[in-house]
C-alpha cells in the first residue's frame, strides 16, 4: 500500500453505498495529473487539485472491509469533485468502510447520497434510513457524534412540550387558587384559567392534522371527534353562557382535562423518546420545582 510521507496531504472523502457498490466523492477542484491504484481490498489515489489546502498534491489510502473487483470500478473526474465507484464482490451492506473501527478524520459519510442512491437504480430509489435503520443511526452515530432527529419529530416534542406546559399552567394555577381560599375560589375558575384553557384547546385542533399530513400514524377521526367535543362544551356552553362560568362543574372539569393531558402529553413517544424531548422535559422539570420553590411557599405563608 502506499506510503505517505510526513508532507503529504489528504482530501476530505464522502462516501455512501448501496448492496452493491460503493461510493467514494474526493473534494478536489481543478483535478490534474490524477492516479488510481484498485486492488481487491485497498484503493490508492493521488492527484494535483485545489483542497482545503489550496492548490497542492492529495493523496489518500484506504483498507477496504470488504472485497471489491477492480475490472468493475471507474473514476470520474469533473471540474468539483471526483468520483469513484466501487464494485462490490458480493453483494452486501457494509457495516463500515474500512477494515479498521478507527476511521481517518479526512473520510466522511456522504448522508446525500445514503437518502436517494438514484445513480444505481433507476426503477427504484433506495433509501437506507428505511431499508435499513439500524446502519443508518451507526453510521450517523459514529460521524456526528449524536443521532440527529428529524423536522417532524423536533415539531411534535415541541408541540407536545407546549400543550404541557399549558395544561400545567391551567393545574398550577388552579392548585394554588384552591389552597389559598379552599373552595371559594371555584367561583372564579374560569375567570382565573379559561383564556389559557380556550387556548390550548384551539390548538389541539393540529392533533387532527397530525395524522393527515402524516406526522402520526392512525386515523384523523379519533382526534377530531375527541377535540370537537371538548370544544362544544368549553365554547358552546361555558363561553356561550356566562352563568355556567362560575359553577363549581368548571372546576371540576379543567382538573380531570388538565390531569389527562399532563399525564399523556409526558408518555408520547416523539415527546419522550426524543434527544430534544427529552433535554427539554429535564429543563422544564427544572424550571417547575424552582417555580414551585420560589412560588408555593410565599403564597402559603400569606395564608396565615
Amino acid at each position: 500500500m502506499m506510503e505517505k510521507s510526513e508532507g503529504t496531504l489528504s482530501p476530505f472523502v464522502y462516501w455512501a453505498q448501496t448492496d452493491s457498490v460503493a461510493t467514494l466523492k474526493v473534494d478536489l477542484k481543478s483535478v490534474k495529473d490524477p492516479h488510481l491504484r484498485i486492488k481487491e481490498e485497498t484503493v490508492e489515489f493521488s492527484a494535483n487539485g485545489v483542497g482545503a489546502q489550496g492548490l497542492k498534491r492529495y493523496s489518500f489510502a484506504l483498507h477496504l472491509s470488504a472485497a471489491i473487483d477492480p475490472d468493475k470500478c471507474s473514476l470520474k473526474v469533473t471540474d468539483r469533485q471526483v468520483d469513484l465507484t466501487l464494485c462490490k464482490t458480493k453483494k452486501a451492506w457494509w457495516p463500515r468502510l474500512t477494515a479498521k473501527p478507527q476511521k481517518p478524520a479526512w473520510l466522511k459519510i456522504d448522508f446525500d447520497k445514503w437518502k436517494s442512491e438514484e445513480d444505481f437504480d433507476e426503477d427504484e430509489t433506495r433509501d437506507i434510513r428505511r431499508d435499513f435503520p439500524e446502519i443508518y443511526d451507526k453510521l450517523q452515530k459514529e460521524e456526528l457524534g449524536y443521532k440527529r432527529e428529524s423536522a417532524k419529530k423536533i415539531y411534535l416534542a415541541i408541540y407536545n412540550l407546549l400543550q404541557f406546559i399549558g395544561f400545567s399552567y391551567v393545574l398550577i394555577v388552579m392548585y394554588i387558587r384552591h389552597y389559598k381560599s379552599g373552595a371559594e375560589s371555584m367561583e372564579g375558575t374560569y375567570e382565573a384559567v379559561g383564556p389559557a384553557m380556550k387556548f390550548i384547546q384551539l390548538m389541539q385542533f393540529l392533533e387532527v392534522l397530525h395524522p393527515m399530513f402524516g406526522y402520526t400514524k392512525g386515523s384523523a377521526l379519533t382526534p377530531f371527534l375527541q377535540v370537537t367535543g371538548r370544544a362544544i362544551i368549553l365554547f358552546v356552553m361555558i363561553e356561550a353562557e356566562p352563568r355556567m362560568q362560575t359553577k363549581p362543574v368548571v372546576f371540576y372539569l379543567f382538573l380531570v382535562w388538565s390531569m389527562i393531558e399532563v399525564v399523556r402529553y409526558t408518555k408520547i413517544k416523539y415527546f419522550n423518546n426524543t434527544y430534544v424531548g427529552s433535554v427539554i422535559l429535564y429543563s422544564y422539570s427544572s424550571v417547575r420545582f424552582n417555580i414551585t420553590k420560589s412560588s408555593f411557599y410565599p403564597y402559603a405563608h400569606n395564608k396565615y
